[in-house]
């Protein structure tokens, strides 16, 4: 699982995501995001 930070509203698996919020997603969905700009992961260290 990879953190990500939405960087627009959207719906995943029946649940909302909101913009500027934080969540786990799997991390081929994050990469996917991350390229169409729905989202950006959060590198933790």
């Amino acid at each position: 699982m990879t953190k990500v930070k939405m960087l627009v509203q959207s719906t995943y698996n029946g649940q909302l995501l909101r913009e500027g919020r934080v969540y786990e997603v799997p991390a081929e969905t994050a990469e996917r995001w991350q390229v169409s700009k729905i989202a950006e992961i959060i590198q933790e260290d």
